[in-house]
């Protein structure tokens, strides 16, 4: 049996439309996330051979595992694969259309039991054979929707099982130069509706007193002020006080994400993002808390009129007399005048802004 093994290949549809239209750089790196998840979910013991840009090809040499065994491992890299997509999708800062577009990706999987072996390459395993060919060939197929797992009659004794209550097959043969390749092919897509929905992220602000409030007006529209607040990489341009912020976890923000504000005194203060909700008809709300201060910086984006929107920025402190006492004497003041002057600091940066094509 060492030239017989499975063959398994999670692949991404829609990637190609995804890198060559959209925003690059962000595209790439959720796929690249992507292509972890899938990794991380194989937990049948598959070896890889090789990234193929948006499929992984796993194989298996030995007996073909069992069909429920062989399910559970689609079901759970499907899963964790849409698990991802909307936890990114509920926290995503940005707003190009990479990101805002990535939860539109599908899953297919093709899954092939026949011939092949390996050969090496300096440190990598590759896989070479006729069956190599057929799972590949069967990327291409006339399946309408791009959300199936598809298994070949190599693998079946006879009709597949329906192993989930809401399983249905369909049947086919895929037309190739060197014959005739039947398989079986169900769709995944029920499985999206049993994934629970991803909780509201939202600071606990019960404990929390607003102890500032400043707003200004710009001559520039909502998305371009939401933009040139909310994107880090401008922070040090606006806001007083800040030499630069520093991503600590993430290339892509979200919320949950956290980030070091370099000060220019030579202090840094951990923040994370606790809150965003983007509706760039009306209002973009923001929100930064500092991890051991423990206060919230709500920033509020408005439209109020055609190429005029407005800021506030609201300052949140907890509830705890000493502390707020010691605030109002001695530090009420500085923060006032530090964020007064990032407001005027961020009308030039703002009313120039080039809104990124993507946006």
């Amino acid at each position: 049996m060492e030239n017989k093994g499975l063959l398994f290949i999670p692949d991404i549809s829609g990637f190609t439309r995804f890198v060559n239209e959209i925003e690059i750089g962000h595209s790439r790196h959720i796929i690249q996330q992507l292509l972890e998840v899938l990794i991380n979910a194989n937990d049948t013991g598959l070896e890889i051979s090789e990234i193929e840009g948006d499929a992984i090809l796993f194989y298996k040499f030995g007996d073909p595992l069992d069909l429920p065994a062989l399910y559970r491992q689609v079901e759970k890299m499907f899963c964790e694969f849409h698990r991802h997509l909307n936890a990114y999708d509920h926290r995503k800062i940005c707003q190009c259309k990479a990101c805002v577009s990535a939860v539109d990706l599908t899953l297919k999987i093709i899954t092939h039991y026949g011939e092949f072996t390996t050969y090496q390459v300096k440190n990598f395993s590759k896989l070479i054979g006729k069956d190599v060919i057929v799972a590949h060939q069967l990327l291409k197929n006339d399946i309408a929707q791009h959300e199936y797992w598809l298994i070949t009659d190599n693998l079946l004794s006879g009709p597949p099982p329906d192993l989930a209550q809401w399983m249905k097959w369909d049947a086919s043969i895929k037309q190739t130069e060197t014959g005739s390749i039947p398989f079986h092919y169900t769709q995944l897509s029920e499985l999206k509706n049993m994934i629970p929905p991803e909780p509201e992220q939202y600071p606990v602000m019960t404990d929390k007193v607003k102890v500032l409030s400043l707003t200004r007006e710009y001559d520039t529209d909502i998305k371009t002020l939401c933009f040139t607040v909310v994107h880090f990489e401008f922070r040090h341009q606006w806001q007083e006080g800040v030499q630069g912020v520093t991503e600590v976890e993430h290339f892509l923000p979200g919320v949950g994400s956290r980030h070091l504000h370099v000060m220019d005194n030579g202090e840094t203060v951990l923040m994370f993002t606790s809150s965003f909700s983007y509706n760039p008809e009306q209002r973009v709300v923001f929100s930064e808390t500092a991890e051991k201060q423990k206060r919230v910086n709500f920033y509020t984006v408005e439209k109020t009129g055609d190429r005029k929107s407005r800021l506030t920025i609201d300052v949140y402190l907890p509830k705890n007399p000493v502390r707020l006492l010691l605030f109002h004497l001695k530090e009420k003041k500085e923060l006032q005048m530090r964020l007064q002057k990032s407001l005027e600091n961020l009308e030039p940066l703002a009313v120039n802004m080039q809104l990124p094509l993507e946006f």
